[in-house]
C-alpha cells in the first residue's frame, strides 16, 4: 500500500472507532432528557424514572467521557496525512469545527456536570433543564460537524482564489440541503442506536427478572425510539439517495452497480457478482420496477451508468483518469445497511405491536426479549456501512468537484504513516475496549440500591461510662 493508501484506510478506520462513540452519545443525551421529564411530570412514578436516568447516566458518562478523546486524536489527521487539504480548504472546513467547540461542546461539557454532580443539590427543574440543555448541545456538536462534511460533497458559498478555497457566503453552508438531509439521517441512526442499546439492557434484566418494575418502563421507552429513529432514518436516507442521484450520479450509480445506463422501467439489483477489471457483473439478480421507485418515486425513472458518467467526468474535471469508486464496497454495504434497517424496523414495530396487544406488557415473551439483546450491534453496524456507502462513494474526489483525494494527501512516506497508523489502532482499540468493558460491566450491574440502615440492630449507648450527660452522646456519635 501506498501513502495514500493507508492515509484513507487511517481516517477511514479511527473516523468509525469514533462514530462508535458519537451515535450513541447523540441518541442517549435525547432519551435520557426524556425520561428525566417523565419523572419531573410524573409525581406516582418519579422514583422509577429517577433510577433509570442514573443508570443510564452513568453508561452515558462513561461512553462521553471516552468519545471526546477519540474526537480530539481525530482532528489532528488533519495536519497529519491530509495537510494540502487542509490548506485547501482551511478557510472553510474550520469554521463549523471552531463553532462546534464554542457552541456546542463548552455547553454540554459543562451542563452534563451540572447535572451528574448536582443531581442530589438541584431542584428537579433544574436538573431538568440541565440534561435537556446537554441534550441539545449534542444536537447542536452532530450538526455542526455533519455540516461540514456535507459541504465536501456539495460544496456552496465558496471561491477558489489561487490554490484556496475562501468562504463567501455562510448562509449557503448552513443551509446547505445535504447538511440538512445528512443531519436527520444521522440524527434517526442515532436515535436507533439509543433505542436498541437500551432496548437491549432493559431485555437483558427483564430475562433475569431483576427490578422488573424498573426496566419494563425503560423497554417501552426504547421501543418508541427505536421505531421512531428508524423511520427517521430510513426516510430520509431514502431521500438522500434520490438527492445523489441528481448531484452525485457516480455514487448513485455504484450503489446499484448500474455499468451501463438503466432501461426504463429500471430494475433493482437484489444481488451482483461485481467485475470492476472488466467494469461489469458476471451475475445480477433483478427485481423489476423497484430501481425506479427507488431512484425518484416512480415506475418509469431511469439513471445514467457508470461507463457512461466516466466519460463525462473526463470531459468535466479533467482527463488521464477514471472516476469511478471502489464499487463493490459501495454495492454491498449499501445492501448490509438496507438488510439491517429493515430488521430494526420489523424488530421495532413488532415490539410495538405486542405490547398493544399484551396489556400486561412484554415481559413474559422471553424470545422477544432474547431477539433484543441480539439487535444491540446491528444499529453500529448499519452505521458504519452507511458511512462507507457515503464516503467511498464520493471517491476519488475529497472535495467534490474541486479536490481529489491524491491531491489532498500530506507528502509522507510509507513507514511515517504506518508508525501513525499502527499508534492510534493501539489507542482506539484500547479506548473501545475500555469503554465496552466499563458498559458491559456496569449495565450487568443493573440498578444500584442503597443498604437500608437498621437502627435497631445498633447497640444502645451508655451514657453513664461518659458520665457526661448530653455530651456523651455526642462522644458515642463520633466513635461510631
Amino acid at each position: 500500500m501506498d501513502v495514500l493508501e493507508l492515509s484513507r484506510f487511517q481516517f477511514a478506520t479511527t473516523s468509525i472507532f469514533h462514530f462508535f462513540f458519537v451515535s450513541l452519545t447523540v441518541g442517549l443525551a435525547f432519551l435520557i432528557a426524556v425520561m428525566e421529564t417523565i419523572a419531573f411530570v410524573s409525581a406516582d412514578r418519579r422514583q422509577h424514572y429517577q433510577r433509570l436516568t442514573n443508570f443510564f447516566g452513568h453508561l452515558f458518562l462513561i461512553n462521553f467521557a471516552v468519545g471526546v478523546v477519540t474526537g480530539i486524536v481525530q482532528e489532528f489527521q488533519f495536519g497529519m496525512n491530509w495537510s494540502e487539504y487542509s490548506e485547501f480548504v482551511g478557510n472553510i472546513f474550520g469554521v463549523p469545527l471552531a463553532l462546534e467547540v464554542l457552541m456546542a461542546f463548552f455547553l454540554e461539557s459543562t451542563f452534563i456536570g451540572i447535572w451528574w454532580f448536582g443531581k442530589d443539590r438541584l431542584k428537579p427543574w433544574m436538573r431538568l433543564g440541565a440534561i435537556w440543555l446537554v441534550a441539545i448541545g449534542t444536537q447542536i456538536s452532530m450538526f455542526w460537524i455533519v455540516m461540514a462534511n456535507a459541504w465536501m460533497h456539495h460544496p456552496v458559498g465558496y471561491e477558489v482564489v489561487g490554490d484556496q478555497a475562501f468562504l463567501t457566503d455562510f448562509s449557503a453552508v448552513v443551509f446547505n440541503y445535504k447538511a440538512i438531509l445528512y443531519s436527520l439521517h444521522v440524527q434517526g441512526s442515532a436515535w436507533s442506536v439509543a433505542g436498541f442499546f437500551v432496548l437491549a439492557i432493559s431485555a437483558y434484566h427483564l430475562l433475569r427478572r431483576r427490578n422488573v418494575a424498573v426496566f419494563s418502563r425503560a423497554f417501552r421507552i426504547a421501543l418508541v425510539f427505536a421505531a421512531v429513529g428508524s423511520v427517521f432514518s430510513a426516510g430520509s436516507g431514502h431521500t438522500a439517495a434520490q438527492y445523489a442521484r441528481e448531484d452525485q450520479p457516480m455514487k448513485f450509480a455504484a450503489m446499484e452497480a448500474q455499468w451501463e445506463d438503466s432501461k426504463s422501467p429500471a430494475p433493482w439489483s437484489a444481488v451482483a457478482l461485481i467485475d470492476e477489471e472488466n467494469r461489469e457483473n458476471t451475475v445480477s439478480v433483478e427485481i423489476p420496477y423497484l430501481g425506479s421507485i427507488l431512484a425518484d418515486n416512480s415506475l418509469d425513472a431511469s439513471y445514467q451508468g457508470m461507463n457512461t458518467l466516466n466519460e463525462e467526468y473526463q470531459q468535466q474535471f479533467g482527463q488521464g483518469r477514471d472516476y469511478f469508486p471502489a464499487v463493490t464496497w459501495v454495492y454491498w454495504s449499501f445492501r448490509i445497511m438496507v438488510a439491517i434497517g429493515g430488521l430494526m424496523l420489523l424488530v421495532a414495530f413488532a415490539g410495538l405491536f405486542f405490547w398493544w396487544r399484551r396489556r400486561d406488557g412484554l415481559n413474559d415473551m422471553r424470545w422477544f426479549l432474547r431477539l433484543c439483546v441480539f439487535m444491540l450491534p446491528l444499529p453500529w453496524i448499519a452505521n458504519f456501512t452507511g458511512w462507507i456507502v457515503t464516503e467511498m462513494g464520493r471517491q476519488p474526489f475529497m472535495v467534490y468537484g474541486l479536490l481529489t483525494t491524491d491531491e489532498g494527501v500530506s507528502a509522507n512516506t510509507v513507514p511515517e504513516v504506518l508508525v501513525g497508523l499502527v499508534g492510534l489502532w493501539v489507542v482506539y482499540l484500547g479506548l473501545i475496549g475500555l469503554d465496552i468493558f466499563l458498559l458491559t460491566r456496569t449495565a450487568r450491574a443493573g440498578l444500584h440500591t442503597k443498604p437500608e440502615v437498621q437502627l435497631a440492630a445498633a447497640p444502645a449507648p451508655s451514657y453513664a461510662v461518659q458520665g457526661r450527660g448530653s455530651d456523651g452522646f455526642q462522644d458515642y456519635e463520633r466513635r461510631n
